[in-house]
């Protein structure tokens, strides 16, 4: 396996961990992270969609899907932008950057990963180290 598909299996690992709890307890983890209880059905949404994607990489990484795997970087990193916007903004509670970051961490580690395996795929010429 390359380092790149583990990084998504251990990226989809902690949205399987973390999609059920949202989806059956989710105002447990809120309140880990001093954010208001909700009775409101859109954080068992946000739950359900992280089982989703946590499927999603499961497979590709399965697979080494190289093109799914690239693009998570981007929408990873994506993610820790707009969760510190909707912080800074006031729009959220600042620890919801917690969460953007654990994205963000992800998106280096695959990102970093991704560029490993093509350097070790590259052909070494004879006499060459």
């Amino acid at each position: 396996m390359s380092k790149s598909a583990f990084s998504a299996k251990a990226f989809a690992a902690y949205l399987f961990l973390i999609g059920p709890v949202l989806i059956l307890a989710p105002n447990f983890l809120l309140g880990l992270f001093g954010i208001a209880p909700t009775t409101e059905v859109w954080i068992r949404v946000i739950g359900v969609m992280a089982c989703v994607l946590g499927v999603y990489s499961w497979v590709a990484g399965k697979h080494e899907n190289k093109p799914f795997l690239e693009a998570s970087v981007y929408t990873r990193s994506l993610v820790f932008v707009a969760f510190t916007v909707f912080a800074l903004s006031g729009m959220a509670s600042p620890m919801l950057i917690l969460f953007g970051l654990v994205d963000l961490g992800g998106a280096l580690w695959t990102w970093f990963a991704l560029r490993a395996d093509a350097q070790s795929a590259r052909p070494v010429l004879a006499g060459q180290h």
